[in-house]
């Protein structure tokens, strides 16, 4: 496609597969999607399924329940993922019916999975 002065565009510039610029879209899209080390796509489901099969409490929270949310330290039971699922590092809780991956030093919600 041209440019306003009729001359070809010059192709964009390419790294490791991602076109410059795609940065943004990554971050912006970070807080939605999985944290490195968290549930992937597929995973998250076969998760949720087993935490339904634990009857794990809902504890209820005030604010909304969102990636970067900081949980209390205190009143909500924070459990180990288990091994066969591979992630290593967070808790799981499951806060307002929602099942949440969550860093056990900060408390802050890293995934939400739905």
């Amino acid at each position: 496609m041209p440019n306003r002065a009729g001359r070809p565009r010059a192709p964009r510039p390419v790294l490791g597969g991602a076109i410059v610029g795609g940065p943004v879209g990554a971050v912006v899209g970070a807080g939605i999607g999985a944290v490195a080390g968290g549930f992937s796509d597929q995973q998250a489901p076969q998760f949720h399924q087993y935490v339904v099969t634990q009857s794990v409490p809902s504890y209820t929270y005030q604010g909304d329940v969102v990636v970067g949310a900081t949980l209390p330290a205190s009143g909500i039971q924070y459990y180990e993922v288990p091994a066969q699922y591979g992630v290593k590092g967070y808790r799981y809780t499951v806060v307002n019916k929602r099942t949440v991956l969550v860093d056990p030093t900060t408390h802050r919600v890293v995934q939400v999975i739905q």
